[in-house]
């Protein structure tokens, strides 16, 4: 009787930890409706440089539908593609590779009827999705004005493709304009084959019912990898989860993942949780990390409607009224507390702690005491409030609130690296608006 009612705690126990894990508004390592790559690098000039690489991975036994979307860095689709995995599947990726216009080979039992290109395994369900007929697998390459195009689109460089216009930000490099491909990449579940994206109408409808299921089914990891650096250094995607009945993500005005793309904006069609605003994380600039800390910050302009849009290269600002981004406040701590809001001005009078704009762009990856993000210490951590009012976007219940991500990479030029996740200070379903000391605002 003891052993029986033991196992039964024991389960009892196991289903509150089974429930624990799902929590809302709450970002966390669990099979999600929705993976988020915040940011890769691609380097077109040398194959031994850098590159990124991520996996899609399905927790569940039943086959399913992922749709990829490969955005610029100023939040531009460039490319989309559909991804068929069976039960229990895995497929990885890399973006190099996409970027040179070689898509993965996936296909549904009824394009691969052979089962070689997607084989099932013994535990795994393999299904016809019919809408994939003509879509799956996809070409071996794709053309090379297309190529041209995802190469021109990703580095900030006149697009041929598109009356020689632009889709993100040209970075400068120690003598021209460098030659890395740079944006980030989703990853959502989906009822069919669609080659609409997340700012099209009928992608989201409430409950899962238009392209994008809420299948909270997917998981998956990513990895920077440079070569010719000696470097490498991974993290899980970050895990979106989806809920058709929670009040976070149905409820109109809330703040979702997709809240900008809805229709109309920010009706919580997407049923997708949101991300944290505010966050810490440590920073090392020498010892034995010489090279340093790098940060990668993912953002949400909030602008709808331009998610294609291309813009002529000299009207960056003017195309995209949001940029850059600000933010609420920013705090550097040295390893005894010591706060300092801005490194000192070697002027009067000194400006205010949100002067600097390290952050502008819906992704980046900055050096912590480069020129966007100088510090005064070689070892400390940031307090990063990126909440900040966007005039002329839509905007959720709170106006202020500006959901993001943030990674920390740490390197030891051709040693190692290291990356991890900053720690998440809060969640915009009730965005904190702080800074310590309350050193928020201008």
């Amino acid at each position: 009787m003891k052993r029986i009612a033991l196992c039964l705690a024991l389960l009892g126990l196991l289903g509150l930890g089974g429930q624990a894990l799902a929590v809302i508004c709450t970002i966390d390592e669990v099979p999600a409706a929705t993976l988020l790559l915040p940011y890769f690098e691609v380097d077109f000039s040398n194959p031994n440089g850098a590159n990124t690489l991520f996996s899609i991975n399905n927790a569940s036994a039943t086959a399913v539908l992922a749709h990829v979307v490969v955005w610029s860095d100023l939040s531009k689709v460039i490319l989309d593609f559909n991804v068929y995995l069976t039960g229990y599947d895995v497929q990885t990726i890399s973006v190099s590779d996409l970027l040179h216009g070689i898509l993965p080979r996936t296909a549904s039992a009824g394009q691969d009827p052979g089962d070689t290109i997607s084989p099932k395994g013994a535990f795994s369900q393999d299904i016809n999705f019919a809408s994939c007929s003509g879509l799956l697998p996809p070409p071996a390459t794709l053309p090379a004005s297309f190529v041209a195009h995802l190469q021109a689109a990703t580095t900030g460089q006149p697009d041929a493709l598109f009356s020689g216009h632009c889709f993100g930000r040209a970075i400068p490099g120690p003598t021209a304009t460098d030659n890395i491909g740079r944006g980030y990449i989703t990853v959502d579940t989906v009822n069919n084959c669609t080659f609409r994206n997340p700012g099209s109408a009928g992608y989201f409808a409430p409950g899962g019912s238009g392209d994008a299921t809420d299948q909270n089914v997917l998981w998956g990891d990513y990895f920077y990898v440079n070569n010719a650096q000696n470097l490498a250094d991974g993290n899980p995607l970050v895990h979106i989860e989806a809920s058709p009945t929670n009040p976070s993500t149905t409820t109109a005005g809330a703040y979702t993942f997709y809240g900008r793309y809805d229709t109309p904006a920010f009706s919580a069609a997407d049923n997708r949780e949101p991300l944290s605003t505010n966050f810490a994380t440590r920073f090392l600039n020498g010892g034995t990390f010489s090279g340093g800390t790098d940060l990668i910050v993912w953002r949400d302009s909030h602008s709808t409607g331009a998610q294609e849009a291309d813009f002529v290269c000299s009207q960056l600002s003017s195309a995209n009224p949001w940029y850059p981004l600000g933010q609420e406040g920013i705090v550097i701590f040295d390893e005894q507390e010591q706060p300092n809001l801005i490194p000192p001005f070697p002027v009067s009078p000194q400006p205010g702690p949100n002067v600097i704009v390290p952050f502008p762009a819906e992704t980046q990856s900055v050096h912590v005491n480069g020129a966007a993000l100088p510090v005064p210490y070689a070892f400390g951590w940031l307090y990063l409030n990126l909440n900040t009012t966007i005039p002329s976007e839509p905007a959720p219940a709170d106006p202020a609130a500006d959901q993001a991500w943030v990674v920390t990479r740490m390197t030891a030029q051709g040693r190692f690296s290291v990356g991890f996740d900053a720690v998440q200070l809060d969640s915009a379903c009730a965005a904190l608006h702080f800074c310590p000391g309350g050193s928020c605002g201008p």
